[in-house]
């Protein structure tokens, strides 16, 4: 892979100064991509789901999020008069490049929350330079947004968004449209500071870098106005956070998981809105931690282009696993992650000291997003257990995304490239199964679970005769998986592992050790190791080398995976399944595999002090 040597990977990412540097060393790149006009952004020759000129517009849009916090902070940005321009151009409907009339559920709704970002933060550097005309363009091409219909989930923020940049300017705004949707926004609340990204939806990134950010961001604008909703946004947030945190390892590394991960550092945004609010769940120099850490560890992975763009992809630019709204603009939307700009230099956040993660359980049930969440803080490893949801979307990848066993950030998760064979379709940390043709699926989505202190069952149906249960029992480096398989045809099972990388992070190639039988597969670098173990059900472990660019951390992986087949009836298939970064290039934990032992009634699983019963009566039954 390409090694690059670009100035933001330099940059040591400890003071307000290197934050402002860091949004320079982003943006200024993009100079020479802008349009004749300025009001539109080409960066690259890949498609989404609209149009280019539309895709123009979103990467126009994008950077705003960076350069508001320069702009309110009091700095100066050498592309911001280009920027003004721009959007005097887009504005302007006599113009060609004017960004034109929006429709319902146009994707320039999304892109108008900038604006309103722009008006409410900085509005002498955006507002007050315009003449009476462009005011009036400006004005009336964004209130259009308050005739449409947007999607039923963080969408409805970006309208409010629009009318808070109306109301700090002066102008007329929508206050009852205000109200109507933060209302809607407050039905998406699931308890704790959760909250699901539209009713029944999934709870993901979009909770902290989308709703609770612009929560947090009405917070800090209308303390005075609104006091009672901004002290309630910012109270959910707070309790939000003591379970997000679980999320982030001590490296700056975080929990790849959900949908939109193209925008990688917005992970760290929701920290950098709680300063920004002024509301403090961790003292201050555990979130500036939170927030550089992250920085840190994403500027020093390959996401950036020869010319210091950024890429679409995870770690690396990886299009496979891409949603279908990420245009070439699209990953700009982590800019919002340096919205501390905007405070000034001798805020309590800049003068902090940046501390370290705070002690925290190694174990910890989080019901909202049905996650058993274990961490190996010696290893800054962090594995989340997964029941999955009783719906579905669209969405490109929904079951690699929201539907795996476990989430690791050491390891990441898979995408399927195309469907023929294991090699294509890469199914690590699920369960995939065949009809004997050789086109695997996976679960889809779980038609019952339930989550306990240390056991997730799910249940989920490939075909209406064909019925697969399967019980998680959590735990690091080893957990123990639990199929009980219904089938009413001849079925082919493959049940996978952890990918773990053929190259490590460093683009260090190294020579893997392999112990591989009919019982256990195991691969091992010096920076990790993955392996699988068949305890009953008399399958067959392997190991599967999928396509190249298929997992989201690294470009090449191997998957330890088991395989069996069944005939008609009900099977039972136990797996124990390894999976741990090196400490010193050592592997410590390979022969240290719980105890099972499977009784005619029950499965008994010992590791350590915790003792788990698994009953075979099929119903989900926890026996302590």
């Amino acid at each position: 892979m390409l090694k690059l040597d670009l100035p933001i990977q330099k940059n040591p990412l400890r003071t307000r100064r290197d934050f402002i540097n860091a949004v320079n060393q982003m943006i200024n790149p993009l100079k020479p991509y802008y349009s004749k006009g300025g009001a539109l952004l080409e960066i690259g020759s890949t498609g989404a789901g609209y149009s280019d000129s539309i895709a123009g517009m979103e990467g126009f849009s994008r950077v705003l999020w960076g350069l508001v916090p320069l702009l309110a902070g009091g700095e100066e940005s050498e592309i911001w008069d280009d920027c003004l321009q721009g959007i005097k151009n887009g504005t302007n409907p006599s113009h060609e490049e004017y960004w034109g009339e929006i429709t319902d559920f146009h994707q320039n709704a999304v892109e108008m929350a900038a604006f309103g970002y722009c008006l409410a933060l900085a509005p002498e550097k955006v507002w007050e330079p315009l003449n009476n005309q462009e005011k009036e363009n400006l004005s009336n091409w964004l209130h259009q947004i308050n005739q449409i219909k947007v999607y039923d989930c963080n969408w409805l923020f970006f309208p409010v968004l629009v009318n808070l940049g109306f109301k700090r300017v002066g102008l007329p705004y929508d206050q009852e449209k205000v109200k109507e949707n933060l209302d809607r926004i407050d039905q998406f609340h699931i308890g704790e500071g959760w909250y699901a990204d539209g009713k029944d939806a999934h709870c993901d990134y979009y909770g902290p870098f989308a709703i609770h950010f612009y929560s947090l961001l009405y917070a800090a604008l209308m303390r005075d106005e609104d006091p009672i909703r901004a002290q309630h946004y910012k109270s959910r947030a707070e309790a939000f956070a003591k379970d997000f945190i679980y999320w982030f390892a001590g490296d700056g590394s975080a929990l790849p998981y959900g949908r939109s991960l193209t925008y990688r550092f917005a992970q760290s945004a929701f920290w950098s809105a709680l300063v920004y609010a002024g509301a403090e769940p961790f003292p201050l120099g555990v979130m500036k931690g939170l927030v550089l850490r992250n920085l840190r560890w994403w500027f020093s992975q390959p996401i950036f282009d020869s010319n210091g763009l950024l890429t679409i992809g995870y770690r690396y630019p990886n299009l496979i696993m891409a949603e279908n709204y990420n245009s070439p603009g699209s990953p700009y939307w982590a800019l919002k992650t340096f919205l501390p700009i905007a405070l000034p230099e001798n805020h309590p956040f800049w003068q902090a000291e940046e501390m370290p993660l705070p002690v925290l359980k190694t174990k910890v049930v989080q019901p909202a997003p049905r996650f058993i969440l274990c961490r190996q803080d010696d290893k800054d490893h962090i594995v989340a257990f997964n029941a999955g949801y009783q719906h579905t979307n669209d969405h490109s990848h929904t079951a690699a995304k929201y539907e795996k066993f476990v989430y690791s950030n050491v390891f990441g998760f898979s995408v399927s490239k195309a469907e023929w064979g294991l090699g294509q379709s890469a199914f690590d940390s699920m369960l995939a199964v065949s009809e004997g043709d050789n086109i695997f699926r996976g679960k889809r989505k779980s038609e019952e679970y339930t989550i306990d202190d240390n056991v997730i069952y799910t249940k989920w149906s490939p075909w209406s005769d064909v019925v697969i249960r399967t019980w998680i029992v959590a735990g690091t480096p080893w957990h123990i998986r639990i199929h009980c398989i219904e089938t009413g045809r001849i079925l082919d099972v493959a049940d996978g592992g952890f990918a773990l990388g053929l190259e490590n992070n460093a683009f260090i190639e190294g020579k893997m050790e392999v112990l591989a039988n009919k019982q256990e597969s195991l691969a091992v670098f010096p920076w990790g190791a993955s392996g699988i173990k068949n305890i009953y059900g008399n399958g067959q472990a392997d190991l599967v080398y999928p396509n190249a660019n298929t997992n989201l951390i690294n470009v090449r992986t191997v998957i330890p995976t088991v395989k069996a087949s069944f005939r008609p009836g009900t099977h039972w298939l136990v797996n124990a399944v390894y999976g741990e970064p090196s400490i010193k290039n050592k592997i410590n934990h390979w022969e240290e595999v719980p105890d099972i032992e499977i009784g005619d009634d029950e499965i008994i699983i010992c590791q350590g002090l915790e003792r788990t019963a698994i009953s075979k009566s099929v119903l989900y039954n926890k026996d302590r």
